[in-house]
């Protein structure tokens, strides 16, 4: 800015300047306009001074410019220290993954492990693809993706009915809370066999399981979430004459919807974990069953390729909640 401060009282009034900060640089365009010439608002006066019925000296127009020049530099560089704070978060990612491959790579070479202990990367990375080639990897994947789907889903929806009711009735919560917090005593991984003894090896235990990670924390936040609704709105919709159903639609769910969707973040990465835990108890497909028989071939780099597959769905699904979280919440940011 300081280069162009001694050129400022050279500028006469029939030239304006605009100036447009873009990457970083500062660009001048002026736009000449003679004094009663094809500019309609230009006063037919031969006054260099004069302009558009007001009188302005040479300090006046200097500090008029200046602000103008340190506003829009202002603006610009708050814009470009967003966008390098983005593009650092977006390199730190692969900085990371960098800096822990070449870590695991130098442990593994460091201290001459066999691979049946701990695989290099790229003996993992070759097991990947003879995996993904020969399609016992996607197999095994789509099953788990099933079961988690499905049990989210399931568990999903059951927490938010349940959680509704109990928002509603405090003779529920105070009958039904002291089994729900018992029910989260118990680890599920004890559970987990009784499960599938009751129902078999099949989907539907594997999906019940995934339902019962799943339900607690939904539950949770669902209950919170709605009662977090302020009572003066509550009683605006009264005064309305709104009906239960228009008061749920229109002011209770998108007001808890903050809430509910924290919940199913967490809902969202623990359904992996369900899934997983019912098919290292009994299952004869998915990603459980795969780590069992790479841990039972000592085939270790398998084993990695089934934790890393697993890690990746988590990933998936926690980034699916987030878009549907970015999507349904604009209207706070607007």
């Amino acid at each position: 800015m300081d280069w162009l401060l001694p050129h400022l009282d050279t500028l006469s009034v029939a030239e304006y300047t605009q100036l447009y900060i873009l990457r970083g640089r500062v660009r001048e365009r002026v736009s000449r306009f003679p004094i009663g010439g094809d500019n309609p608002r230009a006063l037919k006066s031969a006054d260099p001074v004069q302009f558009r019925g007001r009188r302005y000296s040479p300090e006046k127009r200097r500090f008029v410019l200046k602000s103008a020049l340190s506003r829009n530099i202002k603006v610009s560089g708050f814009c470009l220290m967003i966008t390098k704070q983005e593009n650092l978060k977006r390199w730190s990612v692969v900085i990371a993954m960098v800096v822990f491959l070449a870590a695991w790579e130098g442990l593994v070479r460091l201290l001459s492990l066999p691979a049946f202990i701990l695989p290099a990367p790229v003996q993992v990375g070759e097991r990947f693809l003879r995996a993904a080639s020969d399609g016992t990897l996607l197999r095994h994947t789509a099953a788990t993706l099933l079961e988690v789907m499905a049990g989210l889903a399931s568990g999903v929806f059951f927490a938010t009915l349940l959680g509704y009711l109990l928002a509603k009735s405090r003779l529920l919560e105070n009958v039904l809370q002291p089994f729900l917090v018992a029910s989260q005593a118990v680890p599920t991984v004890a559970i987990a066999p009784l499960l599938v003894i009751w129902f078999g090896s099949g989907i539907f235990s594997k999906v019940l399981i995934c339902s019962l990670i799943v339900f607690f924390p939904v539950l949770v936040n669902t209950v919170v979430g709605l009662r977090a609704v302020p009572e003066n709105l509550r009683d605006l919709m009264h005064s309305l004459r709104a009906s239960r159903m228009q008061t749920l639609r229109l002011l209770e769910l998108p007001a808890a919807l903050p809430v509910l969707l924290g919940g199913l973040r967490i809902g969202a990465t623990l359904s992996v974990i369900g899934a997983v835990v019912g098919e290292l108890v009994g299952a004869d497909r998915g990603l459980g069953f795969l780590i069992n028989v790479g841990r039972g071939l000592y085939d270790t780099a398998l084993v990695f390729v089934g934790v890393f597959t697993l890690v990746a769905m988590a990933l998936a699904l926690y980034g699916a909640v987030v878009l549907l979280e970015r999507r349904l919440l604009r209207w706070q940011t607007e």
